[in-house]
């Protein structure tokens, strides 16, 4: 079998691009949280912010209800559940 060598410009123009992995897993919860209510992009922010205070099943419980509970703007209600939840 040969195997042909290319330059390492060729290399690299092919090179598909690697995404970051979240740094830590709340990271990765409030992306799915985002995904999953379709936030919109002003309230970003503020997802990552209850993802990094609140734990893991917290925001699990508050994101079931909000699915399973609001209709509309879903992601309104799931601020306000974690609202009331100090």
């Amino acid at each position: 079998m040969e195997q042909e060598f290319s330059s390492l410009g060729e290399i690299f123009k092919n090179a598909k691009p690697t995404k970051k992995p979240p740094a830590y897993p709340w990271q990765d919860l409030a992306l799915e949280v985002i995904k999953i209510l379709h936030i919109p992009d002003d309230k970003r922010n503020a997802v990552f912010k209850v993802c990094k205070q609140h734990n893991r099943e917290q925001i699990l419980r508050a994101l079931n209800d909000t699915k399973e509970l609001a209709g509309g703007d879903s992601w309104k209600y799931f601020f306000k559940i974690l609202g009331g939840k100090k």
